[in-house]
C-alpha cells in the first residue's frame, strides 16, 4: 500500500507501515527525526497523488479545545479558520482511506463528530490523551493492550494534567508508539 503519514517529523507512524511492507513516506515543515523517506515542506503538493491511504496529524494550536481562552482572537486575525481550511484538505483528499487525529476541540462542531476517541493506555501505553479520529474507508481502531492510565500531576491551582504531559516541553506532540503500530496492524 502506499501510505502518505502528513504533519508526521517523528517517523513513528511511517516507519510502523514499513515495517509491515508498505511503501510509506511522512511529510512535514520539519526535517524527520529518524531516516526515512520524509518530505520536508508542505505537504499540500503531495495530497493528491495517488495513495492508498492519508494519515494525517494537522496542528493542533488553533483548533484543540486546551486553547478556548485564546479562539476569540484566534478567529478575528483568521489563524483559526487557516487551521480549519488546512485541516479539511486532508478531509476533502481523494485517497480511498483517510485517518485524520486531533485533540478534542472546534472540528466536531466546524465539521462532523469524530468517528472515534482512543487513549494511549488501550494501546500499551501508560498515558492519557483523548486523541479523536476522523476516518473514511476505514475501520475504528480496536485497543490492542489495555494499560494503566499512568501519573497524574496536581498544580498548585488545583488544574489535574498527565504526568507526560506536565513533564514535556515539546509543543507539538508525537503519536504514542502502541497507537502508530495498531494503525499499522489495523489499517495496513
Amino acid at each position: 500500500m502506499k501510505v502518505l503519514v502528513a504533519c508526521e517529523y517523528s517517523g513513528r507512524v511511517r516507519d510502523a507501515f514499513i515495517e509491515r511492507g508498505h511503501q510509506a513516506v511522512s511529510c512535514d515543515i520539519l526535517p524527520s527525526e529518524k531516516p526515512g523517506p520524509h518530505h520536508e515542506g508542505d505537504v499540500r503538493p503531495l495530497i493528491d497523488q495517488a495513495w492508498d491511504l492519508i494519515i494525517a496529524f494537522p496542528p493542533c494550536t488553533h483548533l484543540a479545545s486546551s486553547g478556548a481562552k485564546h479562539f476569540k482572537a484566534k478567529r478575528s486575525d483568521g489563524r483559526q479558520q487557516a487551521a480549519i481550511d488546512f485541516f479539511m484538505l486532508f478531509a476533502t483528499a481523494a485517497a480511498p482511506k483517510v485517518a485524520i487525529e486531533n485533540p478534542i476541540g472546534v472540528m466536531s462542531t466546524e465539521w462532523r463528530k469524530p468517528d472515534q476517541i482512543i487513549q494511549p493506555w488501550q494501546f500499551g501505553d501508560p498515558y492519557q490523551k483523548s486523541t479523536c479520529l476522523w476516518l473514511k474507508g476505514l475501520p475504528l481502531l480496536k485497543p490492542t493492550s489495555i494499560v494503566s492510565k499512568g501519573d497524574f500531576y496536581v498544580s498548585p491551582s488545583g488544574k489535574r494534567l498527565p504526568k507526560w504531559y506536565s513533564n514535556s516541553k515539546r509543543r507539538r506532540n508525537k503519536t504514542f508508539l502502541g497507537i502508530a503500530d495498531a494503525m499499522a496492524e489495523q489499517w495496513g
